[in-house]
């Protein structure tokens, strides 16, 4: 299994003006599909596939952030890549929003590993994946 880095930066512009999402860009060559997780008012939510094409940025979350800490997993499917982490959630095979995160298999998911994402309360949040060896995580 291959494993990749990610870059991550907070507060953001785009032509000076301040967005508020939570957005994941493409920095490999690869199309890359990603999940997100987070807890919502009435518990734990994980949602997926965006597929993110090469060297592009998808919004997975828009308008200001709601929580402080945000889960993500990603996957290249040609490669068979992966972003992963040590937070255990659910996923489907085709598009989902999940309620929950215990009992994946009986519920007929998937479970995998996410990377937690500490925001800091910020109203924005952008995680660059990288398929370069040795890059750094890191946060402006």
């Amino acid at each position: 299994m291959l494993l990749y880095s990610l870059v991550i930066s907070g507060a953001f512009l785009f032509s000076g003006e301040a967005r508020a999402d939570f957005r994941v860009c493409n920095g490999t060559q690869q199309l890359v599909g990603v999940a997100i997780g987070y807890r919502a008012k009435d518990g734990w939510v994980t949602e997926g596939w965006w597929q993110v094409p090469a060297t592009t940025c998808a919004t997975l979350i828009e308008g200001e952030l709601q929580s402080r800490y945000y889960y993500l997993y990603a996957e290249d499917a040609a490669k068979g890549g992966r972003w992963t982490g040590d937070i255990n959630m659910c996923v489907a095979e085709n598009e989902f929003k999940i309620a929950g995160v215990q009992d994946c298999f009986a519920r007929g998911f998937q479970r995998m590993g996410f990377k937690e994402y500490d925001t800091g309360r910020q109203g924005s949040w952008m995680v660059q994946l990288s398929d370069t060896p040795g890059t750094q995580e890191s946060q402006n």
